[in-house]
């Protein structure tokens, strides 16, 4: 092992923290511009109220009920199911990337996981779990 002494690490450390001066001066300068956005905002926005905008919607119709109604289980369903999806299939795009390297075996590869990936999307399709009612 090499011993540099202090004088390297002071340095070293150095050297590293330069090189996120900027991502923090960026992330500073992005904090102070959104608080000062949100007060001017708040300072010279229309304080013009009415009944109407005071109502939870405002699309012209009348609420009925309360707004904290019953939450379809199907639709949180569907979502989560779309989300897993949405993952899997976005492992295909650095094998596609990759795919002249990969050469035969990363295409076979990727055709075992578009046939698992089927067969999840077939069982799911049968057990009606794609079904709005």
């Amino acid at each position: 092992m090499i011993h540099r002494g202090p004088a390297c690490a002071s340095v070293c450390v150095g050297s590293f923290m330069q090189e996120y001066f900027f991502i923090a001066l960026v992330a500073v300068f992005a904090l102070v511009l959104v608080g000062a956005l949100l007060a001017l905002s708040t300072v010279l926005g229309p304080r013009n109220t009415n009944p109407t905008k005071q109502l939870p919607y405002e699309c012209g119709i009348v609420p009925k009920e309360e707004a904290k109604g019953r939450y379809p289980v199907r639709f949180a369903t569907i979502a989560m199911l779309f989300i897993i999806f949405d993952i899997e299939v976005v492992f295909m795009y650095p094998w596609a990337v990759s795919l002249g390297e990969l050469k035969l075996f990363g295409l076979i590869e990727m055709l075992v996981f578009i046939f698992i990936l089927g067969i999840a999307y077939v069982y799911i399709w049968g057990r009606g779990g794609l079904e709005w009612d």
